[in-house]
């Protein structure tokens, strides 16, 4: 037991001549005395005497008498608890086990127990050989006994199988491991061998899964697969187990689709956990092409090209009218260095293939004949995204609001322009609208905005859909509004561009039409109406955006197991409310406000641990066995005896475990007593030598 002491007496020698030398006079002192005794010599045996309590003393003998204290031995328990020692019971197991080891630990004498716990390694498995070399870095090695592992056996660090590599991992002690669990346990699992992060909307993508039967001979019955997609209608399918199963997914729209995966259960599986993958596809647009067309040139008629070539996803096809047709000067066309005006190829036979229409200051001259402009008309209502920066000839004959395009617009002009100096602002509306919301340097209730002044602004009547700016008194800036399945936004300005100059200390001009353009495009992170749901580590974090006023509705939160909860979100800000929840179940998480619907896809935290849930000795039974250790199952023999035995016994038995007995100690002192002091030497041999002389001379 650690501080127990005791003594241990023993003679030693320490002679006081170097060995070869001191070698060198015993032969010649045995030389002598032999010679003597053959001559029989009458002083013989006193001569024997004389060179032997010389010898004694050229010896030094000494006693030495150590007073040790003895130091316990030090066994490690090392305790799983990663994701697969939640299956069943068996944290159950491991803590019924980890106290009776305890309990045994403490009634053996000279024992010290040192428990580790094995934690969650995130992504990397269950790393039990790593926790170990943190604990035997610690600890002298001289006095370890055995380590003692409680795991289901899943584990991912094992050492290389030899006996150095055993040696290092082990600290050169037995290792036993306790499995709880099974054995013979079967496990279904779905893999997915391939699967795409983003695909181009309106196009298709390919999953390749295989579902796999652990533990059992192959050649099952075939296996029902079930997909669901979002809030689509489960699809199912029957596939063979082991094989390769190909699943074809349409991309429909921008953002994330959320793909779940789920395999019936096995009859008798261990768990139901991995029977579920979930597959997240970013859908992306394949380059959004965008039509622009300048009108009268003026000081910002750069300033939408600037910004759309700016965009590496945007292709812009730009064309500038920079003569009417009304001045005409008879310039034979082979000698023009511009261009004809494509109207026919842009406006009839390719306008389906652009996402977005801009015309900056545009007055319709006849360059548009009716029909066409009927064309963009449709192409709005049927989904299409149209965009005026109109000016002063917005109030003139050759307004596009005179023409059938004046259909979808959402403001009719009065025929007023207003030219003095005013700040635009931002609408209670437009602080809610993700276009203009948390613009900055906007106004904040009745403050003023701080950015720079405009000049000029077209009155209009009757706005339809959102007014997200105003002028000074309240008059219509910046309307958006959605026709059919289409948008149109209209700025009632032409002074935008001043911002980018700086001009009175400018504004926000690149972010404010960079998101209507995107809003127009149907970008889905511009959504006015929008519930959005993600997972960020282990927290499910809903963002609900929304144009109308007032607290936000409960959120219905349905967790992959099927659990249902209500919650009600936190104000963000106006039109914005967040709502965050732990998130410790892998699998699709579906969120409703009682209109929309979100889903959020929550991976395995340790994907590599819940690949294969079986119990198993197979990863580290090698090791504990070169080890000198041993591999018992808990529900087998239930938790086996601890028992001290000596270096180079057996370490394992029927019902038994053994902790080697190192026996390590430290010295708490020495006593030293000379057997042969000099003084009684020199008695002996000046004593011995004095007989003998007296002897022989008689």
């Amino acid at each position: 037991m650690e501080g127990t002491a005791r003594a241990l007496t023993a003679v030693v020698f320490e002679p006081l001549l170097p060995l070869p030398l001191f070698g060198a006079l015993a032969a010649l002192a045995a030389l002598l005395v032999g010679l003597a005794l053959w001559r029989r010599a009458r002083g013989a045996p006193l001569r024997a005497f004389v060179l032997a309590v010389l010898l004694l003393a050229l010896a030094n003998p000494r006693l030495v008498q150590e007073s040790r204290e003895n130091l316990a031995d030090i066994a490690v328990l090392l305790v799983d608890e990663s994701a697969s020692m939640r299956v069943g019971e068996r944290r159950v197991e491991a803590a019924a086990a980890k106290a009776a080891i305890e309990e045994q630990a403490r009634r053996i004498p000279g024992l010290e127990l040192r428990t580790v716990t094995v934690p969650e390694a995130g992504r990397s498995g269950t790393r039990l050989f790593e926790a170990l070399s943190r604990a035997l870095a610690e600890l002298p090695r001289a006095r370890l006994a055995a380590t003692i592992a409680i795991t289901d056996g899943q584990i991912h660090d094992p050492p290389e199988d030899g006996a150095e590599a055993v040696a290092a991992a082990t600290g050169g002690a037995p290792l036993h491991l306790l499995l709880v669990g099974r054995p013979g346990e079967t496990d279904r699992r779905v893999r997915v061998v391939e699967a795409p992060s983003f695909g181009i909307v309106g196009r298709s993508v390919e999953i390749r899964v295989v579902v796999e039967d652990l533990g059992v001979p192959r050649g099952g019955a075939p296996v029902t697969l079930t997909e669901r997609r979002d809030a689509a209608a489960p699809r199912r399918a029957q596939l063979a187990t082991g094989r390769e199963h190909r699943i074809v997914v349409p991309i429909e729209r921008a953002g994330q689709t959320v793909i779940e995966l789920e395999a019936e259960p096995l009859p008798g599986e261990v768990s139901l956990l991995n029977n579920r993958a979930v597959v997240q596809i970013n859908g992306v647009r394949d380059r959004l092409r965008v039509l622009l067309v300048s009108g009268e040139p003026h000081a910002g008629q750069r300033t939408w090209r600037r910004l759309l070539k700016a965009d590496p996803n945007v292709d812009l096809v730009h064309f500038t009218i920079l003569r009417p047709p009304e001045k005409d000067d008879l310039t034979p066309l082979n000698e023009l260095a511009l261009i004809a005006f494509p109207v026919r190829e842009l406006f009839q036979v390719k306008l389906r293939e652009f996402d977005l229409i801009i015309f900056d200051r545009f007055a319709n001259r006849g360059i548009l004949p009716p029909v066409y402009l009927r064309n963009i008309a449709e192409y709005v209502r049927g989904g299409g995204g149209l965009l005026l920066s109109v000016g002063p000839e917005f109030v003139g004959p050759a307004s596009l609001y005179n023409t059938p395009l004046g259909q979808v617009l959402p403001a009719s002009p009065t025929g007023r322009v207003t030219e003095a100096a005013f700040r635009a602002r931002v609408t209670e509306l437009g602080a809610r609208h993700p276009v203009t919301a948390a613009l900055p340097g906007a106004n904040a209730g009745d403050a003023e905005p701080a950015w720079g002044r405009w000049y000029r602004r077209i009155d209009a009547a009757a706005p339809r859909g959102s007014v997200l700016m105003s002028g000074p008194a309240g008059e219509p800036l910046l309307i958006a509004d959605r026709v059919g399945e289409g948008r149109v936004a209209l700025l009632l300005s032409d002074q935008i561009w001043l911002w980018s100059r700086s001009h009175d200390g400018g504004g926000p001009q690149a972010e404010i039409l960079r998101r209507a353009a995107h809003w127009l495009m149907k970008e889905p992170d511009l959504e006015e109406e929008d519930l959005r749901a993600r997972i960020d580590g282990e927290r499910l974090i809903v963002e609900r955006r929304s144009l109308a006023e007032g607290a936000p509705p409960q959120l219905e939160v349905t967790s992959p197991s099927g659990a249902v909860s209500r919650h009600t979100p936190g104000e963000a800000g106006p039109g914005r409310a967040v709502l965050e929840l732990p998130a410790l179940e892998p699998g699709v998480w579906r969120v409703s406000d009682g209109t929309r619907f979100a889903f959020a896809a929550a991976g395995a935290a340790n994907p590599i641990e819940i690949a294969d849930l079986r119990a198993t000795a197979e990863p580290a039974a090698a090791a504990a066995r070169r080890s000198g250790g041993s591999v018992t199952w808990l529900a087998e023999g239930g938790v086996p005896q601890l028992r001290p035995v000596a270096p180079g016994r057996d370490s394992a038995g029927s019902g038994w475990i053994g902790l080697r007995r190192n026996r390590d100690h430290i010295v708490t002192g020495i006593a030293d007593l000379p057997l042969m002091p000099p003084w009684a030497a020199l008695v002996l041999i000046v004593g011995g030598l004095v007989w003998a002389w007296r002897r022989e001379g008689r």
